[in-house]
């Protein structure tokens, strides 16, 4: 692969994530960054070709001639090294967006952050000599329609950007377009950040910010407290959730890009960059068990932001610091992804109204509760407000879990998790004569038009046949059924909507146009139904199975296509990601307690996971190593300010090999750190 012969579009499985927990980049495997959102997940990008090929700007940095690739992130971290070789020599590059925690967080503060809001790549002469093209092109239109001509080139609501380069010019370039010959040893670095920055040197801190960053996304993951036999899986997810964390505020957005078709060439493109209610109870369940109770707190906090402003009714979704309006709009001049039109930024589904997000709020408040934390006042008028409404209000049919833009149907999957609203608020703040009559009026709706008449399972929704892969969830509910009504339910979203290891959402029409993929958080229910259902060996083989399913670095889009395992939809998607770690904490609850180990609710579940209710919510230092560690401190007052001078092209020339460097004059920037390569370990130095 060489700079020449690069794609119009990069197949979406050939993506790397990159952040700093408050905005992301995406880095395809030939070298080009392809999207970047800096600061803030829902911001104007600053890269984005991956929505318009030819009028995007472009940022890449990949070998002049022909050259193989291999990649990997460094052990337990954000960070990517891509390994170019070629006949002549070979080269890394290291790319990561920097954070670390803030100077005033406690030794056991990972939510706490700062983050300038940098993208940093490094060039890294491995062995022989190299020749890399390195193309930074501004944009030939703006991504949101205005003219080019009313704004400084590279402009968003992040400020004008410039690329700092070893040796160029201090207030960095617009554009650049330059081969440069690299030799083992040799070490530059290439920095896009505010033109602002400019007297912080931005490329002189480059080893320095990969120090703090590697240390900070090491310390972090060696706190997760699982420890069982899907360890890589399980971090590798927990990692890109945390990601996908707004810093800020806590709030987790469901992909970091928007528009990324379900269907190549289709209309399902949708803006992911926002927070949905329903992830509630799967992000404090997943967090909680692997010991991170900071981000389930923080995210706890962001829910009662966003609840409080909407009472007594919820939205589905929420913007990253609470906004709860998300205008949908359409960018008609850009291309689309591979030519999918429209892009869209905004997402019109805040204004629809789906019953089963009051269940999922009162589950997550459920489980909340059960690991520990009060029920203050706000969150008691946040529960008591929704199970009045769900009382009023579930008889009224709405657009389901899906966010189907057709008519609204009575779903069942919504009845239910009506009943689960009810339910929850009773077990939480006492007895209530209206929510027990309610509750046992949507239980009797559910047993009757829910069910269907010839073959004895649950539907999509009232006069409909077909079922739904959402009752998949059914077995987990702790709900008052027939168990032989639950196998049936599974049965039948396996018949109807299984292909292979892939599950379908559903085969009824929906409201929009063209077809899409199979979602892959639905196998991954079908995993926990099947074990709920005491079908352990087809679970595992099924999880085992999923887990070749991701990409070469461990992430998962939202959909696949079923036919030749090609991504769709936005990426990565955190459901899915989450979907994988709660899979993996279910398959050891039954490793070591059994079949009963997965009865009831949520809270349930999540009490077992640990011998005490203390030993999953409290917080824990792992082993000890990174224990009140203050390398992972990034203070932004010493990265912008003035005065550190950037390398030249000739002090890094200068350097030994690596390992080794000869000037020792910048002995605070030195990190030393492994880097794994696809040929074996070796020690990468950056001084």
């Amino acid at each position: 692969m060489a700079a020449s012969s690069r794609r119009s579009y990069v197949p979406i499985r050939d993506y790397a994530l990159i952040g700093d927990c408050h905005g992301a980049a995406l880095v395809a495997r030939d070298g080009g960054i392809d999207w970047w959102c800096p600061e803030r997940f829902d911001a104007e990008p600053v890269l984005w070709r991956l929505l318009d090929a030819e009028k995007a700007p472009v940022f890449e940095i990949c070998p002049e001639d022909d050259a193989e690739v291999e990649r990997a992130y460094l052990p337990d971290t954000n960070i990517l090294r891509s390994v170019w070789t070629a006949r002549g020599g070979r080269v890394a590059v290291t790319d990561f967006v920097p954070v670390g925690r803030a100077p005033a967080a406690t030794s056991d503060d990972y939510v706490t952050l700062s983050a300038p809001g940098w993208l940093v790549r490094i060039v890294e002469g491995v062995a022989g000599r190299m020749t890399i093209r390195v193309q930074y092109r501004p944009a030939k239109a703006s991504f949101d329609g205005a003219a080019l001509d009313e704004l400084p080139q590279s402009d968003c609501a992040f400020g004008a950007v410039a690329l700092y380069m070893c040796g160029g010019a201090p207030e960095g370039v617009t554009a650049a377009n330059e081969a440069i010959e690299v030799a083992a040893g040799e070490r530059l670095a290439f920095v896009l950040a505010p033109v602002s920055a400019a007297t912080a040197a931005p490329a002189g801190q480059a080893a320095r910010l990969l120090q703090i960053t590697s240390a900070f996304w090491q310390e972090w993951c060696g706190r997760c407290q699982y420890k069982g036999p899907y360890g890589g899986a399980v971090r590798r997810s927990a990692l890109t959730l945390k990601l996908l964390t707004f810093a800020p505020t806590g709030a987790i957005v469901a992909a970091p890009t928007t528009s990324l078709p379900e269907e190549p060439g289709g209309q399902r493109n949708w803006d992911y960059r926002f927070s949905w209610l329903r992830d509630s109870a799967f992000v404090l369940q997943a967090f909680a068990a692997l010991g991170y109770s900071g981000e389930a707190r923080r995210y706890c906090q962001f829910l009662r932001l966003c609840c409080v402003q909407t009472l007594p009714e919820l939205q589905i979704l929420y913007g990253i610091r609470g906004e709860t309006e998300l205008r949908e709009q359409r960018l008609d001049h850009l291309d689309g992804y591979d030519g999918s039109r429209p892009v869209r930024i905004g997402n019109a589904a805040y204004r629809q109204k789906q019953a089963d997000i009051y269940g999922e709020l009162a589950d997550w408040a459920l489980l909340y509760h059960a690991l520990g934390e009060p029920l203050d006042t706000t969150l008691t008028q946040i529960l008591r407000g929704a199970a009045d409404y769900i009382a009023v209000h579930w008889r009224e049919p709405d657009q389901g879990i899906w966010e189907m833009r057709g008519e609204p149907r009575h779903h069942v999957h919504g009845k239910l998790m009506a009943w689960v609203a009810l339910d929850r608020a009773i077990r939480l703040l006492g007895p209530n004569p209206v929510w027990e009559t309610e509750r046992e009026a949507v239980l009797q709706a559910v047993l009757g038009p829910g069910i269907d008449p010839e073959g004895g399972y649950f539907t999509q929704a009232f006069g409909f046949r077909e079922p739904d892969a959402a009752l998949l969830l059914a077995p987990l509910l702790d709900l008052p059924v027939p168990p032989d009504l639950l196998a049936r339910t599974v049965d039948a979203v396996e018949r109807r909507l299984r292909e292979g290891d892939y599950v379908r959402r559903y085969r009824t029409p929906d409201g929009v146009p063209g077809g899409e993929g199979a979602f892959l958080i639905c196998s991954f229910w079908l995993v926990d139904a099947l074990l709920a259902l005491n079908r352990a060996v087809e679970a595992r083989s099924l999880f085992e199975s999923l887990l070749t399913k991701g990409n070469d670095l461990g992430l998962y889009a939202e959909e696949v296509c079923p036919h030749d395992g090609a991504f769709l939809g936005n990426f990565p998607q955190a459901f899915t990601h989450l979907a994988l770690i709660n899979s993996a904490i279910h398959l050891q609850l039954y490793e070591n307690k059994g079949v009963e180990a997965l009865a009831g609710t949520h809270a349930d579940r999540a009490k077992r996971t640990a011998a005490a209710r203390e030993a999953i919510w409290q917080d824990i230092n792992g082993d000890g190593s990174h224990t009140n560690s203050r390398a992972s401190v990034l203070d932004l007052k010493s990265t912008i300010s003035p005065g550190r001078p950037e390398r030249s092209v000739a002090a890094y020339e200068d350097a030994g090999p690596v390992g080794e460097p000869r000037n020792r004059g910048d002995a605070d920037l030195r990190a030393v750190v492994n880097f794994p390569s696809p040929r074996g370990a070796k020690t990468y130095c950056c001084d």
